[in-house]
């Protein structure tokens, strides 16, 4: 069973965009700057662990792993006392990567209704150079498509974000000042 997140006071900030948009640094420069934790991306310790990116039949499980990362660390964060819990991707960008790389768009009605768990939601902009990072990096070609169809999603379902742009010390000004208004 998933936690509210609003139940005890702590809340699932997420930060979502494409590869290479700037998610790890942002989460771990709010979590740093405001008091909280940062919940890295599972796809990293996936690809880290299979020294390959996952196949079609195991997206629901990345998606699950990083849903598990989430709810332990909102659980800390509560014991701790803290109030916000900065999440490094969420369930959502596996359902529209599981869309745009294999054509499965079975994700997407469990990635929906997770993404309701969050107070706020930072979709990064691809406007920072693309950089190879191992495994997990398809290209700048992906990484607009994945955008493209992220930002439509969202939109779509009615799902309320902030965009995020700039060099490093704008979009952490940007998304203090969102999280903090």
């Amino acid at each position: 069973m998933c936690s509210d997140p609003n139940e005890m006071g702590t809340r699932l900030i997420c930060l979502i965009g494409a590869e290479c948009t700037g998610k790890t640094t942002l989460a771990q420069a709010l979590a740093q700057q405001m008091g909280g934790l940062w919940v890295p991306e599972y796809l990293r310790s996936f690809t880290d662990t299979h020294g390959r990116t996952p196949l079609r039949v195991e997206q629901a499980h990345v998606l699950q792993e990083q849903l598990r990362l989430e709810e332990e660390a909102l659980h800390l964060a509560r014991r701790q006392g803290l109030t916000k819990v900065f999440c490094d991707t969420a369930p959502l960008l596996t359902a529209v990567y599981s869309d745009c790389v294999f054509g499965d768009a079975s994700q997407y009605p469990e990635a929906l209704g997770l993404h309701a768990r969050y107070a706020q939601t930072l979709l990064l902009e691809p406007d920072i150079p693309w950089v190879a990072d191992g495994l997990q990096r398809d290209g700048e070609t992906m990484r607009t498509l994945v955008h493209t169809r992220l930002q439509a999603t969202l939109t779509q379902a009615g799902l309320a974000y902030t965009c995020i742009a700039g060099d490093a010390a704008e979009r952490l000004r940007t998304a203090m000042e969102t999280l903090n208004g």
